[in-house]
């Protein structure tokens, strides 16, 4: 059964919704398939002058859905779209995000969060890593903060991920803080946006081009591994994984 992607427009900005709230909007292979159509007639309308990517619920996204994962080279496709779309696209987030999800907010050329909102790179806990979403994370955001929060899968929050470089800004009104942004995209040249948005995602590009057969690979890897099977199970069970100490 398709996923369903919400969508409404007002003057020429594209709001996308995840709306998979029984699955906390996790990246199952039929939410990435949906989503990535949904960017494609984005890309391809000319009337559209942006994207907002947001959700329904109180989750952003929960990661990789572990009954139904998409495969590693879906989810590779599905950032780079966003990285390349034509159009610029700001992450709305009034929820939490775990672990794949934030693949997607380093995807977004921007993302706006609410200061209720919390983060966590949860792969390690489950006996994976976080590989293909570091495509677009590894080049956009601080190395030292993002060892942390990727080695432990520690919770944090909106003023850590702007501190990080994974939010643009945090807010207690997420739309007062869109609502600047939204303005000067809609005053801006389409074929300048296209532009300058090139310019800002060539490193991202590169990694993507360097890098995806490699983290595709480790990926698919680690999902296949004993502790990820354990890991796994576990989370699904309630329980701690037995590496625990």
């Amino acid at each position: 059964m398709p996923v369903p992607i919400g969508r409404a427009r007002t003057r020429g900005v594209e709001t996308l919704s995840l709306d998979d709230t029984d699955r906390r909007n996790a990246l199952s292979a039929s939410l990435v398939a949906a989503l990535g159509d949904a960017l494609a007639d984005c890309g391809e309308d000319p009337d559209v002058r942006a994207v907002v990517l947001t959700h329904t619920g109180n989750t952003f996204s929960a990661g990789a859905d572990l009954r139904e994962p998409p495969p590693p080279q879906a989810l590779v496709g599905l950032l780079r779209q966003l990285v390349e779309l034509p159009r610029p696209v700001i992450a709305r987030v009034t929820g939490h995000v775990r672990a794949g999800g934030l693949g997607l907010l380093a995807a977004c050329d921007m993302a706006v969060a609410s200061r209720a909102a919390t983060f966590a790179f949860t792969e390690v806990r489950v006996g994976v890593a976080p590989a293909v979403i570091s495509l677009p994370l590894l080049p956009r955001t601080d190395p030292r903060a993002l060892a942390r929060h990727y080695l432990t899968g520690e919770r944090f929050g909106s003023d850590e991920a702007v501190r990080t470089g994974l939010l643009t800004a945090a807010a207690d009104d997420v739309d007062e803080a869109l609502a600047p942004i939204l303005d000067g995209l809609r005053r801006s040249a389409p074929e300048a946006l296209a532009e300058t948005k090139r310019l800002l995602t060539a490193r991202v590009l590169e990694t993507f081009d360097r890098d995806a057969a490699e983290l595709t690979a480790l990926s698919a890897r680690l999902f296949a591994s004993g502790q990820a099977r354990e890991g796994m199970t576990a989370f699904l069970e309630r329980r701690d994984p037995a590496w625990v100490v």
